[in-house]
């Protein structure tokens, strides 16, 4: 009896040791490898690799990456046929995760395997009812419908994130191209107002120049004196600089132009209102009653002119003064001598005009009157005009030298 309990024992742990031994025989390992990449195909290193298998881990811990090239190399010592998971983790690169059918062989090569930080997607909890409803329904037989997961991201639902324009933004391109549009605008009307400036010179030079040169020949030249003497004149024209031989000079006019203001009239008296009559001009007196001597005085009459060029200059306090000499070369005294200035603000046609005296001979009228402004025959004098700063700019200027005759 001893003898066969004995014998059992053995059988059994023969039969314990086979089992075991088989077991250990049949045990095989399995090396899975692959690379880790990003969104943007570059290598992941130091990322964590882990196999799992049913949830499990089937690693002592998980494996790291290569620094570089982002490969990996995880062995499975207990090696059972499944359905694996190879799961990756980073901490900058985010995560990712694969799933593959290991059946034969002793290694796979996954190929690469991406990995991002996009956001894991949303699993929808089964409440207590719909479990509830579920369980009738298998117990009925029903079919259960399908759930359809959400794939969609939780993002929050801004404008920005929907990919629609926000007000604020939309607010600012109108704002935008209204300004743009307005700048636009102001150029064009500007370049509108040369243009009208330039037809209008062109048409009336008179618009530009103001002194109206007749010749003896019976020409005519529209242009602006920028120096003369008692020989010649230099006269800037649209087509460019003339030298004029003074003896062929018949007479020079200054044309000033004016806008015509209209007479504001009273609704009420306009159809019985009558405009006053002109004033007469009283006849020329001359000092003898002989012809002769009448021509005499108009062939020696005064005649001032510029002697040079009108010099200009600022100041310190960015005032603008202008300087020149002025010469009698007629055959009587001039008085009251001065020199007017119209100033061309813009091409609009705008025009201001400043007044100095020359600085002359003194003389004392039969009123009483004492003045520093007259010239003698052939005598020279200077004059200054100082331009305040907050006259503002111009474009150009013309001038005009007047002078009165008394006896």
């Amino acid at each position: 009896m001893t003898l066969l309990k004995s014998l059992q024992i053995r059988v059994a742990t023969v039969t314990i040791l086979l089992i075991f031994s088989g077991g250990l025989l049949n045990a095989k390992s399995f090396t899975v490898s692959g690379k880790v990449v990003d969104d943007n195909g570059d290598p992941v290193g130091k990322a964590k690799v882990d196999v799992l298998l049913d949830g499990d881990s089937q690693l002592k811990k998980p494996v790291e990456t290569n620094k570089k090239k982002g490969t990996f190399s995880a062995k499975i010592k207990d090696f059972e046929p499944g359905d694996y998971t190879i799961s990756i983790e980073h901490g900058d690169k985010g995560t990712g995760s694969i799933m593959i059918s290991l059946d034969k062989g002793k290694k796979e090569d996954v190929g690469e395997i991406p990995i991002s930080n996009a956001p894991k997607e949303e699993l929808v909890e089964e409440t207590p009812t719909q479990s509830t409803q579920a369980q009738q329904q298998l117990s009925t037989g029903a079919s259960l419908p399908t759930a359809i997961p959400n794939l969609e991201p939780s993002l929050p639902r801004t404008p920005e994130a929907t990919g629609v324009p926000s007000k604020h933004f939309i607010v600012n391109e109108l704002s935008f191209e209204i300004k743009r549009l307005s700048a636009e605008f102001k150029h064009l009307n500007q370049e509108l107002d040369d243009l009208k400036a330039l037809s209008k010179m062109w048409v009336n030079p008179l618009t530009m120049y103001s002194k109206e040169i007749i010749l003896k020949n019976g020409s005519t030249v529209f242009g602006k004196i920028v120096y003369q003497d008692d020989k010649s004149l230099k006269v800037e024209t649209l087509v460019g600089y003339l030298i004029v031989d003074r003896s062929q000079v018949v007479r020079i006019v200054d044309n000033v132009i004016s806008e015509d203001r209209q007479e504001y009239v009273p609704e009420q008296i306009r159809e019985s209102y009558t405009p006053p009559p002109m004033p007469k001009l009283a006849q020329p007196k001359y000092t003898s009653t002989n012809s002769s001597a009448r021509k005499a005085s108009a062939k020696f009459s005064a005649n001032c002119v510029l002697v040079g060029n009108i010099s200009e200059k600022k100041d310190n306090q960015g005032n603008v003064i202008f300087q020149g000499e002025v010469k009698n070369i007629g055959g009587r005294r001039a008085d009251f001598v001065k020199v007017d200035f119209v100033f061309r603000k813009n091409w609009s046609g705008e025009t201001k005009t400043l007044t100095t005296f020359a600085k002359g001979s003194y003389n004392t009228f039969e009123s009483g009157i004492v003045s520093d402004a007259s010239l003698l025959p052939g005598a020279m004098g200077q004059f200054e005009l100082y331009v305040p700063q907050d006259f503002g700019a111009f474009i150009g200027y013309s001038y005009v030298i007047d002078w009165e005759e008394y006896q």
